[in-house]
């Protein structure tokens, strides 16, 4: 059995609130469940007490046990010290310029330096 720390939705339309539930992968988002290990409601300010409420001792037992966070839980449990931080790409592909943008940049930063230098050289 695959077991999942994942975030149940419950709350009104427009203003969301969630438990942190250890459930079966195959269950559904508001499903059955196995055990609740904390609130979250992201509808208070990040400096707020009430914001994430977590019961440390059910998840790191949980954790032991085998079950995965989703990926903003293992957000969430880094905040607090439970797991380790995840690695965040410092840089994609996607942000940058096409391939012939890029190309005409490059020509420009050497024309610029070329100019530079025999601005210097005709100082001298």
């Amino acid at each position: 059995m695959a077991l999942k720390i994942r975030l149940a939705r419950g709350g009104a339309k427009k203003r969301p609130f969630y438990r942190i539930v250890v459930a079966d992968a195959r269950c559904p988002r508001d499903g059955r469940f196995i055990e609740k290990v904390g609130t979250y409601n992201p509808l208070l300010p990040t400096d707020h007490a009430e914001r994430v409420l977590l019961n440390v001792e059910a998840i790191q037992k949980w954790l032991a046990v085998g079950a995965q966070p989703t990926d903003r839980l293992i957000r969430v449990f880094a905040d607090k010290g439970l797991v380790a931080a995840p690695v965040r790409a410092e840089q994609t592909k996607k942000n940058l310029p096409k391939a012939k943008a890029q190309q005409r940049a490059k020509e420009e930063a050497e024309r610029a330096a070329a100019a530079a230098a025999e601005a210097e050289s005709a100082a001298e």
